[in-house]
């Protein structure tokens, strides 16, 4: 199985599937930690709550002091960027800086997590992250899309 970032990218490209996250980081969800979670599945980890709240330990701690900050000013120059070009520019910059950012914190999931072992028990993370049925569906059908 490949590493977890190359296992949220081929997943997030899928179709829909950009979307479909954006609509659940606007509810409240960590989309590297779905991200994270369909790739546990694909390598047959079995789901446990401590681990869980591990995962979710690591990630709120990079995302508060990291990720967010860079998200709320790369959204709050979107509008005035549209008439400076010197600040769309720095605004890519960000978003670039931002992706950087969920790229680390997938490594550090993916360190924390790959010493666990696959193929025991049941691996259903998703059933935990995800509340919509037909968003559960469309992704776990584009984390097995993945190969």
């Amino acid at each position: 199985m490949t590493d977890l970032w190359r296992f949220a990218s081929a997943c997030y490209a899928q179709p829909g599937i950009e979307a479909l996250c954006l609509e659940q980081q606007a509810r409240g969800a960590d989309v590297c930690i779905l991200l994270c979670g369909a790739w546990l599945e694909r390598r047959g980890v079995g789901f446990d709550s401590a681990r869980m709240e591990e995962l979710i330990d690591l990630a709120d701690d990079w995302q508060q002091r990291v990720i967010r900050p860079l998200r709320q000013h790369r959204q709050a120059w979107k509008e005035p960027a549209q008439a400076d070009a010197e600040l769309a520019l720095l605004r890519e910059r960000l978003k670039s800086l931002e992706l950087e950012a969920e790229r680390v914190l997938l490594a550090r999931l993916e360190r924390l997590t790959r010493p666990w072992p696959s193929g025991k028990g049941e691996s259903a993370w998703l059933d935990r992250l995800v509340a919509e049925p037909q968003a559960l569906a469309r992704l776990r059908s584009a984390a097995r899309a993945v190969g």
